[in-house]
């Protein structure tokens, strides 16, 4: 069997979260199946850290597409060409955009479909691509693969798709990411925050991620608690970041905030693993990485009460209205102060994010794809 993949967002130096599952699965599906041969669709050129295996056939595709007028170029013109030429018995989408212009089966990862719920969070031509052409990929699909339940059931009455056409598989987690020691704490608070405690967000800067709330949550936070307790903030910028930064100036404490921009896997396994706890309250959300990543660690979480994250969450974290910026300052004072509390929801994180595996993500997927084949 053939298999060609969408493999744009595996750039090296670069991996979010839709690249993180893209690297994850692919990786794990290659090596469990020599059977098969993967054709790796690269939009520019390639790391060798990415083939990972004999059954691997890389093929660069230009050009790169970071723009929906080239998103539309390569799916409609490009891939339909590749697919023709290699034969592909399935073409397989972990980022969802899929080809009107093909008749080879075709398999989607939508995420979540938050530019539905919240297109003014998006430049005004992406939001547009997605909600013109997102419900078109869901029809044309042999299958649709997701991150959740939330998801599913919201892309199946959003786009009117069958409710048995839509896979459910979970997001994995990083294994590197488990608790350090006080002595490892102390080293990565004097590097990041001159050794004060913090709390920690992961994640884009982009208005879905609800940063600005966060921002004024923890100025009310520190207005109570005056001590030397800081905000990290982990992410790179994305769309429309004026508010936030807007926010971050009017703020009493300020000084108190520390943006780190992107930084490797191997520094965020150390800031996740000397934070006080993870604060992690975006408006809308397809699964929320961060949240079994700081359970791992062993680090409390204060999340989300909405979308997705109740069910990844479960019993394991503190729960906040993203709308209310009372109820998430009212969460940092009370795990602030609670040391106990802090204890249980540890425990009940290294519970919980046992449910989430690559591997398990790997096999769910691989499940999926030879469902689009029968």
């Amino acid at each position: 069997m053939v298999i060609a993949v969408n493999t744009r967002l595996l750039i090296k130096g670069k991996l979010e979260g839709i690249g993180w599952f893209t690297y994850e699965t692919l990786k794990r599906m290659t090596i469990n199946h020599p059977e098969h041969e993967f054709i790796f669709i690269f939009d520019r050129p390639y790391n060798q850290d990415y083939i990972f295996a004999e059954n691997v056939t890389p093929v660069v595709v230009g050009p790169p597409t970071r723009h929906p007028v080239l998103w539309y170029l390569w799916f409609e013109f490009r891939i339909p060409r590749i697919l023709k030429k290699y034969k592909a018995d399935l073409f397989l989408s972990p980022d969802g955009y899929l080809s009107q212009r093909t008749k080879v089966p075709q398999l989607g990862v939508i995420h979540d479909i938050n530019f539905v719920h919240r297109p003014d969070d998006l430049p005004w031509l992406k939001a547009k691509y997605y909600n013109h052409y997102f419900p078109r990929f869901a029809q044309l699909a042999k299958r649709i693969a997701t991150v959740s339940f939330y998801s599913k059931e919201d892309i199946t009455r959003s786009f009117k798709v069958d409710y048995d056409k839509i896979d459910v598989v979970y997001d994995g987690i990083n294994q590197i990411f488990e608790p350090i020691s006080e002595e490892d704490k102390m080293k990565v608070r004097s590097m990041f925050t001159k050794g004060a405690e913090y709390f920690l967000f992961v994640g884009a800067l982009h208005p879905r991620k609800n940063v600005c709330g966060l921002l004024k949550a923890f100025d009310a936070f520190k207005s109570v608690v005056a001590d030397g307790t800081k905000l990290v903030i982990v992410g790179g910028e994305m769309h429309k970041t004026g508010d936030i930064f807007e926010t971050y100036e009017n703020m009493r404490h300020k000084d108190d905030v520390v943006f780190t921009g992107r930084v490797t896997t191997a520094d965020l396994h150390d800031i996740f693993g000397a934070a006080m706890a993870l604060t992690f309250v975006p408006f809308f959300e397809g699964f929320g990485i961060p949240v079994v990543e700081a359970m791992s660690a062993g680090v409390p979480v204060i999340c989300s009460n909405t979308t997705s994250i109740p069910e990844v969450g479960g019993n394991a974290v503190l729960y906040a209205d993203p709308l209310k910026i009372d109820q998430i300052t009212d969460a940092m004072i009370k795990l602030h102060k609670d040391v106990d509390l802090r204890t249980e929801l540890v425990e009940k994180g290294y519970l919980q994010k046992n449910k989430f595996s690559w591997d398990e993500t790997a096999r769910l997927l691989w499940m999926s794809v030879e469902k689009s084949l029968q």
